[in-house]
C-alpha cells in the first residue's frame, strides 16, 4: 500500500469530499473549510481545511460563530499534516480543548489477517433495533465510562434511515454484552470506518476486540469496499498493526463548548 497515496484518498473521500453521515445532517463548504452540520445528538464538526497563516484565524472565528449561534458543541479534527502547520495552538488560543491524540490507520481489507476467533462461549449479535442498540450502548457506557445517549440516539436514526451504511454488532457472553462496534459505509468511497470498538474490563485480553474486527473487516469485504479505516488510541494500535493496518498520520480532535 502506497501510503501517500491512501492518505491523499482518505483526504479527498472522506474530508474534502465529505458526505453527511446521517439523516436530517448536512455538509457545507464554506471558503476553505468543509463542516458538518447535525442535530443536537449527531457529529458538529469541520472535517477538512485549506487555510494558510493569512486566513486561519477569521475561519476558525467564523465557525465558532457559526455553530454558537445554533447552540453546538463541536469538534475541529485536526490531521499532522494540515495548515498551517501551527492550527492547532491557533484553535487553542480561540478556545478550543484538545483531547487525547490518535493515530490515523488504514488497512486494504485483502491484505488483512482475518482468522481471530472468538472465545468459547462468546457469540456476536447484529444490533438491527432499540433491544441491539441498547447493548451496544451498555456496553460503551461500561468499556469507556461515558455517556452513550448521543450514540444510541444517532445509531437509531442511522439504523431507521439508512441501514446500508451502519453496522452495529455486540459480542455476548451468554446473555451478558461485553463488547461491541460499529463500522459506517460510505456509499460512492472505497472506505468503511470502524467506530467504537470496546470490550468491558473483565473481557479484555482474550481476542474479542479482533474477532470484532476481523467480522466488520470480511463484511466491507463483501460490499466491495477497499479500505478500512480506524482512528486508533495507543492501546489498539499494535492490535491494528498486528492485523495489517498502517499507521500514516496521526489526528486530534478540538473540542469548543459555546
Amino acid at each position: 500500500m502506497d501510503h501517500a497515496t491512501v492518505l491523499a484518498l482518505h483526504d479527498r473521500e472522506l474530508r474534502e469530499g465529505a458526505r453527511p453521515d446521517g439523516p436530517g445532517a448536512r455538509v457545507e463548504r464554506v471558503g476553505g473549510v468543509v463542516r458538518h452540520v447535525a442535530d443536537a445528538h449527531g457529529w458538529n464538526g469541520v472535517l477538512w481545511s485549506d487555510l494558510d497563516e493569512g486566513d486561519a484565524d477569521a475561519a476558525i472565528a467564523e465557525q465558532v460563530a457559526y455553530f454558537t449561534a445554533l447552540g453546538r458543541d463541536f469538534e475541529w479534527k485536526l490531521y499532522r499534516h494540515d495548515l498551517p502547520r501551527d492550527l492547532g495552538r491557533r484553535l487553542s488560543d480561540a478556545g478550543f480543548t484538545s483531547e487525547p491524540q490518535e493515530t490515523l490507520m488504514i488497512g486494504e481489507v485483502s491484505a488483512l489477517t482475518l482468522d481471530a476467533q472468538l472465545p468459547d462461549g462468546v457469540r456476536l449479535l447484529p444490533a438491527t433495533d432499540r433491544a441491539g442498540v441498547d447493548l451496544v450502548a451498555d456496553v460503551h457506557e461500561k468499556a469507556f465510562g461515558t455517556d452513550s445517549s448521543r450514540l444510541r440516539a444517532r445509531l437509531l436514526d442511522q439504523l431507521a434511515a439508512e441501514p446500508d451504511t451502519v453496522v452495529a454488532v455486540v459480542a455476548l457472553a451468554g446473555d451478558e454484552p461485553v463488547s461491541a462496534a460499529r463500522m459506517e459505509l460510505v456509499p460512492g468511497t472505497r472506505f468503511a470506518g470502524l467506530w467504537g470498538g470496546g470490550t468491558v474490563e473483565a473481557w479484555r485480553g482474550r481476542g474479542i476486540y479482533r474477532a470484532l474486527i476481523a467480522h466488520r473487516a470480511r463484511i466491507a469485504a463483501d460490499r466491495g469496499y477497499r479500505y478500512l479505516q480506524v482512528d486508533a488510541s495507543d492501546q489498539s494500535r499494535p492490535i491494528l498493526e498486528r492485523l495489517g493496518f498502517s499507521p500514516l498520520t496521526t489526528t486530534t480532535p478540538y473540542v469548543y463548548e459555546p
